[in-house]
């Protein structure tokens, strides 16, 4: 592992253990050059996914950039960080237990959604409004009635 700080590749381990999930390792490492400490993580990946884009474009799978737009939708609403992390590496999981290499943009969509729906309304309206490209208030208005919740809170 190349030392972040000055570039040496003589890293030694100095601590392991598993992150909360179970399904990945974090690292504490030390350079010998420098002297400098930094962590790493290290997770189990099954397949290299490619994202089937709508205009046809086949993409790498991007791990970071579902995150980013988890913690877009969910911002200022008190998620905190190893939440969504369990829904990226649920997700993640899902997709690479397919056994497809392949898969839709539209289901990791799909996907994100299913998941931000148990964990926050709110964070669950912001992401839609994105995924499904929300142009008018009436777009909004049409998704938040069929939520199943507010049919409910109805009289």
């Amino acid at each position: 592992m190349r030392c972040p700080f000055c570039g040496s590749e003589d890293t030694q381990v100095k601590d392991s253990r598993p992150v909360e999930d179970a399904i990945s390792i974090r690292r504490r490492r030390q350079c010998a050059a420098c002297g400098a400490r930094f962590t790493t993580f290290e997770r189990v990946q099954l397949r290299d996914l490619v994202v089937l884009k709508a205009d046809q474009r086949r993409v790498p799978f991007d791990r970071d950039k579902l995150s980013r737009s988890i913690r877009i939708a969910t911002r200022k609403r008190g998620i905190e960080a190893e939440q969504i992390e369990r829904i990226v590496n649920g997700i993640v999981r899902r997709l690479e237990t397919t056994g497809e290499s392949e898969v839709t943009s539209k289901r990791i969509g799909e996907l994100t959604m299913e998941s931000l729906a148990k964990l926050d309304e709110v964070a669950y309206v912001r992401f839609a409004s994105v995924y499904r490209d929300f142009a008018t208030v009436k777009d909004f208005e049409e998704f938040i009635r069929d939520l199943p919740e507010a049919d409910e809170a109805e009289p």
